[in-house]
């Protein structure tokens, strides 16, 4: 079984290298962009990462199950269920603004056993294993210290739902608020690993899917944070809410979302 899972989880590194190389060789020289929404992206490199991350896996292990962004389910039910975004921050790319990863989790009878995030730019491997802590290009990761949302840096990302967004305009407000500052980068899974490695004190978003935050939760967890849904309840990946902190500020960022929190009257800088 040890041996296995190694095998998997080199394939998923291996996959995600790969991809991220393709991704970013491919930046700067022209792709077609289409829509999947008035304003959601697709481009011809997300499906490409897909069908090469994809071809890895099913030429390796053709039984199990995928949950991939592009394609959806592939395969019946397996007890192994890769969750799968070939490009995480579509439209940063479609932008060539350099920010966006490639996210790959593994899931075993509905627990995440590991989660791999490359950001090629940067080249920089967030990955986990459940129980066996989180590391950053093989380091040991771990989450802030931050006691108190006044002095955190926090962030979220917009859905491409008019009412999600307009939910989350109220919460962003509130935060400005409330916290030393508020970043907004548009890729959920380095939001995550962010927060895992210390970067970010918190985040919170509304309307993902789990392809988008399947391998951050593993990180941020193995790195000593804590996930859970707005109100605190216990969050799995196929949830559309997500709130991701250092666990210190967690109960803060809690009244914050649900209107308790009274704040800092200081202005942003």
């Amino acid at each position: 079984m040890r041996d296995q899972l190694t095998r998997m989880f080199d394939v998923a590194v291996e996959a995600a290298r790969d991809a991220g190389k393709l991704l970013v060789k491919n930046l700067s020289s022209g792709f077609q962009i289409s829509k999947k929404g008035r304003i959601n992206l697709v481009t011809e490199m997300d499906l490409q990462s897909e069908q090469l991350i994809l071809s890895r896996i099913q030429g390796e292990f053709p039984e199990h199950q995928i949950l991939a962004e592009e394609q959806g389910t592939l395969g019946g039910p397996a007890p192994y269920k890769w969750v799968i975004d070939p490009l995480d921050g579509t439209t940063n790319y479609a932008h060539g603004y350099p920010l966006f990863a490639v996210s790959i989790a593994l899931e075993y009878q509905g627990r995440i056993i590991f989660g791999v995030v490359y950001d090629p730019v940067k080249q920089e491997l967030f990955s986990a294993h459940y129980q066996q802590g989180a590391v950053l290009n093989g380091r040991r990761i771990q989450v802030s210290s931050k006691p108190l949302l006044e002095d955190s840096l926090v962030c979220t990302g917009f859905s491409y739902d008019r009412d999600s967004m307009l939910e989350n305009l109220e919460y962003f407000n509130r935060f400005i608020m409330s916290a030393r500052a508020v970043r907004r980068d548009g890729s959920a899974a380095l939001d995550l690993c962010y927060v895992a490695c210390g970067r970010f004190d918190g985040m919170w978003e509304l309307s993902l899917n789990p392809w988008d935050v399947a391998a951050g939760k593993l990180i941020v967890e193995e790195a000593g944070g804590r996930v859970s849904l707005f109100e605190g309840s216990e969050y799995s990946i196929y949830h559309r809410e997500l709130l991701a902190t250092n666990g210190r500020i967690h109960d803060q960022m809690k009244e914050i979302l649900s209107g308790r929190f009274a704040g800092n009257d200081r202005q942003q800088e």
